[in-house]
């Protein structure tokens, strides 16, 4: 399923800067980042609850937010890009 993952981690102090490169680097390992703070991440329910809980592991709550956006398996129904485009379309090969 396609699961858009976006964040605001709030970056006042060393541990919030600390706290945003966490954040970034799991959602790397998930997903691909579209947008700074927005990642599209095409999971199954396992590993979207992995990253669920790695996530909220990682983030203050009282200060910082987490949003997920299930936007289910029909991803080009669901998706539409306007302007430069600086993902990766991860339903085909990847060769570099």
């Amino acid at each position: 399923m396609l699961v858009l993952v976006t964040y605001d981690v709030n970056t006042e102090t060393a541990s919030g800067k600390t706290r945003l490169r966490k954040v970034a680097k799991q959602c790397v390992n998930y997903g691909t980042r579209v947008q700074n703070s927005v990642f599209e991440c095409v999971v199954d329910p396992g590993q979207c609850l992995l990253l669920k809980s790695i996530l909220t592991d990682i983030i203050d709550e009282n200060v910082d937010s987490l949003r997920f956006y299930y936007l289910g398996k029909q991803r080009n129904a669901k998706v539409e890009q306007i302007g430069v485009c600086k993902g990766v379309n991860v339903d085909e090969p990847l060769i570099f």
